[in-house]
């Protein structure tokens, strides 16, 4: 086990992916803005193309890499552009015309779109729930089991040890969304999945100001391969956005300590207001998936979901929150909520609400959602 390995999580996200320190050199270098590299003669070194590699993705693959894997030196990360080109990426570049997928028919709404394009390219597709290891129902003879978990909107978790035994049983591949739990959430690899896959739009980088998303992988051939796949399709970050990335990754811990903790003190002060219906948070000791999550995982996240008894009840309550915004994505230090069932995709209640807890005072931020309840109520 290397050094890495050993500290805490604050440290490693201080520290990790940064370069051997030189004199007069910056801590963290700057982001390489390059599409091509000088290179005479002949073809050597890691940069050449722009679409290919660059220095700044580099420091933040290394950065992940260190969060996912501690002490895994093995282990590889791939940067995207967006959390649905690193889902593409792992998709597009392992299956093949006759496979089997297994997804979460509570996932990401997006799937559906991928679904039929799946489909069109001659790739079969079960679903099943993440509640229950339902996924385990539909397994056989699938090349790829995909998990979410928590499961986004709905907070369910299911046992990704043991979907992946099960699955390598059977000669499938696991890849794992990790964006709801971050590294310092669950770390999938350690569970025995194959890949861990995670829109770093969200809580990894916490800010709401740039699109990311990474693949991470523990087998050398099966990340040549999305390798690959990202340079066919260029699927790549700007150095910018990579940069900032990495920067914001050494406040990670202390975001994620107050985001979680808010969301464990929302979800307490919402547990017996008579209005809040199906209330789900994975740290909360009834909660249904609380078991599972208490096995697997360190942190249990910063969103928390409910139901309101109507649709007019939901968008009052959205209207009279002063702390909180009228968002679609989760995990920035600024709390964020919306009312899902707009857009028509997740298979939830019109007075549904997935509340993402940012880092604003705890007092404050409950105060505000229980008068904005108590005004919605009137």
């Amino acid at each position: 086990m290397t050094e890495s390995a050993q500290v805490g999580d604050g440290t490693r996200a201080v520290r990790a992916g940064l370069p051997e320190a030189h004199k007069n050199e910056p801590t963290l270098p700057g982001p390489v803005f390059a599409a091509h590299f000088h290179l005479p003669g002949d073809v050597s070194g890691p940069y050449t193309y722009g679409r290919d590699d660059n220095p700044t993705w580099t420091h933040l693959e290394r950065a992940i890499g260190e969060l996912e894997a501690p002490g895994h030196e093995d282990v590889e990360t791939l940067v995207f552009a967006s959390g649905m080109a690193a889902i593409s990426a792992v998709l597009f570049s392992q299956l093949r015309a006759g496979d089997t997928v297994v997804l979460p028919s509570d996932g990401y709404q997006v799937f559906p779109l991928v679904r039929e394009q799946l489909t069109a390219y001659g790739i079969e597709v079960r679903t099943a729930p993440t509640a229950g290891d339902a996924q385990l129902d539909v397994l056989d003879g699938a090349r790829l089991l995909w998990i979410e978990t928590p499961s986004n909107p709905g907070l369910d978790v299911c046992d990704v040890r043991r979907l992946a035994e099960a699955a390598r049983a059977r000669g499938a591949l696991v890849a794992v969304d990790n964006t709801l739990a971050t590294p310092l959430g669950q770390r999938p690899l350690e569970l025995g999945a194959d890949f861990s896959v995670a829109s770093g739009t969200k809580q990894l980088t916490g800010h709401g100001d740039i699109l990311l998303g990474y693949v991470t992988c523990r087998d050398a051939e099966l990340t040549a391969s999305v390798r690959r796949w990202r340079k066919i399709v260029g699927a790549i970050p700007g150095p910018m956005e990579a940069w900032l990335a990495h920067r914001s990754l050494a406040t990670l811990q202390l975001r994620a300590e107050r985001q979680n903790a808010n969301a464990l003190t929302l979800a307490r002060a919402l547990r017996d207001r008579d209005d809040v219906r199906d209330l789900r948070y994975p740290g909360l000791p009834d909660d249904p998936s609380h078991p599972v999550a208490a096995r697997q995982m360190r942190r249990f996240g910063c969103v928390v979901s409910f139901t309101l008894p109507t649709r007019a009840r939901a968008e009052r309550f959205m209207a009279a929150l002063t702390l909180v915004d009228d968002a679609t994505s989760f995990g920035g230090v600024r709390s964020t909520a919306e009312r899902r069932r707009r857009w028509g995709g997740d298979d939830v209640p019109e007075g549904f609400i997935r509340f993402s807890a940012g880092a604003e005072d705890s007092e404050d931020l409950v105060a505000d959602v229980l008068r904005a309840l108590d005004e919605a109520a009137a």
